[in-house]
């Protein structure tokens, strides 16, 4: 197992500290057992994360291993750049949980991993992409913001004609979303645009809410 010699990825708080260490006391074997903090997608404008306590035993090749004041902390080697400099902190506000601060943003590359880089580094400036959004601002989310729901242009191929869109709020994990997309944002766009050949949704409907933390 390699790890990285000195553990500057991410610092804990002392109440956050002290959260964790409670938490180590109600698991069992909890001398083997590390915090492992890693970045399992985007959410919004930063990542979305997962916390847990695993076997220390079980980090993969290439993680970061350190120890912040008896907490062992293991971060995934995926993971150790995009959590650089975080703080683990604790926050009393709505019951209390762990908030992770980053200082670090995702690329629009992470932010967008449906979009081929080529096409999301054309931007949304296009004649066909302009177009395309003035019909998602004037026909589309003034429809779906009744339940918290919005959809953008994120990316547009000028040249195949194809939209790629990416939905927010109330429409993001909604069960109906593929309904919306296809019965309601796709064929809106395609009467507006009879040019268009395709209508991708780049959403990330996995990304939920972990009531053990929050991020910012």
């Amino acid at each position: 197992m390699t790890t990285v010699e000195t553990f500057d990825v991410l610092k804990l708080t002392d109440e956050a500290r002290n959260v964790v260490l409670d938490a180590l006391q109600n698991e069992e074997q909890s001398s083997a057992l590390a915090l492992w903090i890693e970045v399992t997608g985007t959410k919004g404008p930063g990542y979305s994360y997962d916390l847990y306590f695993s076997d220390l035993a079980d980090a993969p090749e290439g993680a970061a291993i350190g120890s912040d004041g008896g907490v062992t902390v293991v971060v995934p080697k995926a993971s150790i750049d995009r959590l650089r400099g975080s703080r683990l902190e604790f926050a009393a506000d709505g019951g209390g949980g762990l908030v992770l601060v980053n200082p670090n943003i995702p690329t629009p590359e992470e932010m967008n991993p449906g979009v081929p880089a080529d096409i999301l580094a054309l931007g949304v400036e296009g004649p066909t992409a302009l177009f395309a959004i003035d019909v998602l601002e004037k026909n589309i989310n003034p429809s779906i913001a009744s339940h918290g729901g919005r959809a953008d242009l994120v990316a547009m191929d000028e040249e195949k004609k194809v939209a790629y869109i990416k939905m927010s709020g109330g429409c993001q994990g909604c069960s109906m979303s593929r309904m919306t997309l296809s019965q309601g944002i796709e064929t809106t766009l395609r009467e507006a645009i009879p040019a268009l050949t395709g209508v991708i949704d780049v959403t990330d409907h996995a990304s939920g809410v972990n009531p053990f933390y929050t991020n910012e």
